[in-house]
């Protein structure tokens, strides 16, 4: 039995093409793991306790669609960040984290066709993998649009042709964006939201990283959709608890769009996905309304990008990220850094190519590794200090 010839696509994922990479070279020193964007800072104790308490519900099928407190938990959060009233019961539809709904998206809003032409989702590139994923499985050709230094780290959709635009389905947006740490500006988000509506497709935005950021919180699509009066229908926000309360296990997360599309979504997920334990929709609940052990988190993270910036500051061309955890650093060749930060240093990164697409010859990540300000302060102003080593062995310059 032969499998679609569509998949045939897909490079393997990043993680196990670096697993592949390193694989053959030992690590040249005590190993220091920055390629995962997996959050190690402690959740509250709470959250474990809340779990135990509930553990009775782990004797029942619970509600697929969330319980009441947590639909409820969810919607005053939103009210409280963005000042956007949703409805809890119509406009939000719970994931087991992110991924399921950004993924199943495609499968669930991507028409047979779109003006009588195969249906195009548009990518940034780089970009979260999982986008691409999804857009195949839908039978969707992927249009990959760079977010580079020229245009600010975002993809610049309105710089496609007529002919793509008329028969786009969806777009893909993060903010914070995932591997740059490039944060779009409302105005930003208001071009793009007009363009989407003239063209008649929906933003997939996903602001899974909208709690660390610097200074100023990151504005959102839906506070922006609702400011310029723009039909929920068109847009689909995503959220987690993994990166903004450090609960990447709990698979907790959620999506919101207009009630016609969340219903929609809802039917479709039924048959789909499994629903979220009890006793993990009673903890998302609690962490959803809790800001304290966010904003202790952030200042965490502040903490880490004032060390990178004292690490990288005086080289030519560094920028220190607006929001997310990562540094987006520019090093001749990515796969070759990676290989020798690993061989040399014990240090581990992600090659940039591996979050890009080659497009007519070119992938934007190729020249860049993405480091994860995961680990704690002295490990990671370690690595850090023994990337900035080899930068300067290299000549290479951070842009």
């Amino acid at each position: 039995m032969s499998f679609p010839e569509r998949f045939s696509v897909l490079p393997e994922y990043p993680f196990a093409r670096l697993n592949g990479l390193l694989r053959k070279r030992r690590p040249g020193g005590e190993v220091i793991d920055l390629s995962v964007g997996n959050p190690r800072h402690a959740f509250p104790d709470w959250i474990s306790e809340a779990i135990a308490d509930e553990s009775a519900g782990l004797g029942t099928y619970p509600p697929t669609m969330g319980t009441p407190e947590l639909l409820c938990a969810i919607s005053g959060w939103i009210e409280r960040r963005y000042s956007v009233d949703v409805n809890p019961d119509r406009e939000i539809l719970i994931l087991n984290g992110t991924r399921e709904g950004l993924f199943n998206a495609c499968l669930w809003l991507v028409p047979e066709s779109e003006n009588g032409q195969v249906p195009c989702v548009l990518i940034p590139n780089p970009f979260y993998q999982v986008y691409a994923g999804g857009v195949v499985a839908a039978g969707a050709e992927p249009v990959y649009v760079p977010a580079v230094k020229e245009t600010g780290y975002l993809p610049d959709y309105a710089s496609l042709s007529q002919d793509i635009l008329d028969r786009t389905s969806l777009a893909f947006l993060c903010s914070p964006s995932n591997p740059q740490g490039a944060v779009a500006s409302a105005e930003y988000l208001a071009q793009l939201l007009s363009l989407a509506e003239h063209h008649g497709f929906r933003i997939l935005a996903d602001e899974c990283y909208s709690e660390i950021y610097r200074t100023v919180p990151p504005p959102g699509i839906l506070e922006v959709a609702a400011a310029h009066k723009v039909k929920r229908e068109s847009v689909v926000a995503f959220h987690s608890l993994s990166k903004r309360s450090n609960l990447p296990g709990l698979r907790s997360g959620f999506l919101v769009s207009g009630r016609k599309t969340v219903k929609w979504m809802k039917t479709l997920r039924e048959y789909s996905a499994p629903s979220m334990p009890g006793p993990l929709q009673k903890a998302s609940a609690l962490a959803w309304g809790d800001e304290l052990h966010v904003e202790e988190n952030r200042l965490r993270y502040c903490r880490k990008f004032d060390v990178a910036d004292r690490i990288f500051g005086d080289l030519e061309g560094y920028r220190s990220p607006e929001g997310g955890f990562f540094l987006w650093l520019s090093v001749g060749n990515g796969e070759s850094a990676a290989l020798k930060l690993w061989s040399d240093y014990g240090v581990r990164v992600l090659p940039g190519e591996y979050l890009g697409r080659e497009v007519n010859g070119s992938n934007p990540g190729r020249g860049y590794i993405r480091v994860a300000l995961v680990a704690d302060e002295p490990e990671l102003e370690a690595g850090l200090g023994k990337i900035r080593k080899f930068i300067g062995e290299q000549g290479a310059v951070v842009s």
